[in-house]
């Protein structure tokens, strides 16, 4: 692949989708082939902070917004390490970057990951075509990878799907970290890594915790090895149906009744923890302008979403589980989707979506003064 970007915005590309629809642009980004779920992100801002969700393991990002790169790129606002994307869509990429945080364009950044895109498309038209047919496998190619479409859409077609992927291991940290409690320590968090968006350990430190991150493979032994107040589930990639060692340590965790929160991944979790099902959305959520209604309050949020799974959980009723009643805490105002679960009897909840957003919008971060609440509650 080149990482040459001047070119590359001449290098013809063609975006394939598994249903046989083809839409022609112009590469963008590294100029190569490259293969995921096409999936579309809502977000007019924070690109970076996408492109960098290790939740978007293998999948390919439509932006709705039209004009991506306007900001260019910095090393501060990074969520991980590197970009996870495996392919990147825009329809008007922007020839400079204005802003005085900026150290790169958008494209050099790609190009320099490796991260194969495409511009020039109407991605108003394709983001209709997944609404309507649902998220799908996709492949893009440019330059020396365009072979003939039967070639590009047989490719497509072999590419593995998101069901059934178990994708937590290949992001999260093989090694335990510790993130600092800023000011004084008032608690200690062991947090298991699927995913873990850098955002997330900070907003916990802020608010006086010390945060050992574990990886996903830790077991119930390293959970409390770390002395914990309380137990943090992450975000992460992936079909939850096979996150079956996640769930049996957050299983061990409600036996020992250590206060529990978990985000996004770790909310379906808790939902399997608790003999809920789950269920792959048509299209899913992605965009940091999703309606929330937290039940407990009434109040209505405006949030940051990032997934393509749901808890399968009455939403009217409440329910009996091995640990106690639980209830939907949370839902979605557009389509009733599962946005939350709580426990009444043991101190435990999650939301599906992402309270720790950098990009903002800020209305859910009171949820880490909830968990707080549960550590300073059961301490007493």
């Amino acid at each position: 692949m080149t990482t040459s970007t001047r070119g590359a915005h001449r290098t013809p590309a063609v975006l394939v989708l598994e249903d046989g629809r083809i839409f022609r642009g112009r590469a963008y980004g590294a100029v190569g082939a490259t293969f995921g779920e096409a999936v579309f992100s809502t977000g007019m801002t924070g690109y970076q902070e996408t492109l960098t969700d290790p939740s978007y393991h293998r999948q390919v990002v439509v932006m709705t917004a039209p004009h991506i790169g306007n900001t260019g790129v910095n090393d501060e606002d990074m969520e991980s390490k590197k970009i996870w994307v495996s392919g990147y869509v825009v329809r008007d990429p922007a020839r400079v970057p204005s802003n005085w945080r900026s150290t790169r364009s958008l494209d050099e950044e790609l190009a320099a990951q490796g991260v194969v895109g495409i511009s020039g498309i109407d991605t108003r038209a394709l983001t209709r075509h997944l609404r309507e047919r649902g998220a799908m496998r996709v492949g893009i190619f440019s330059g020396n990878a365009l072979p003939d479409e039967g070639t590009m859409l047989a490719e497509v077609r072999q590419a593995p799907e998101m069901s059934g992927a178990d994708l937590s291991a290949e992001v999260a940290t093989t090694e335990a970290y510790v993130v600092p409690a800023i000011g004084e320590k008032k608690f200690t968090v062991a947090a298991i890594d699927l995913g873990i968006k850098g955002m997330t350990p900070h907003r916990m430190a802020e608010r006086g915790i010390e945060v050992h991150v574990l990886p996903a493979t830790a077991t119930v032994e390293d959970v409390y090895a770390a002395g914990p107040d309380g137990v943090f589930f992450s975000n992460g990639p992936g079909d939850p149906s096979t996150a079956d060692h996640p769930v049996s340590v957050m299983q061990g965790v409600l036996e020992r009744g250590t206060p529990l929160f978990g985000i996004c991944f770790g909310n379906q979790i808790l939902g399997r923890a608790l003999g809920f099902g789950t269920f792959k959305l048509k299209y899913g959520h992605r965009g940091i302008n999703q309606p929330v209604q937290d039940r407990t309050t009434g109040k209505v949020e405006v949030t940051a979403h990032n997934h393509g799974f749901a808890v399968d959980a009455p939403l009217d009723q409440v329910s009996d589980t091995p640990y106690g009643r639980a209830e939907v805490s949370h839902v979605c105002l557009n389509d009733n989707v599962v946005e939350g679960l709580q426990l009444l009897d043991r101190p435990a909840f999650s939301v599906q979506y992402h309270p720790e957003a950098a990009a903002g919008p800020h209305d859910a971060a009171y949820l880490f003064d909830r968990f707080v609440s549960l550590m300073e509650g059961q301490r007493a």
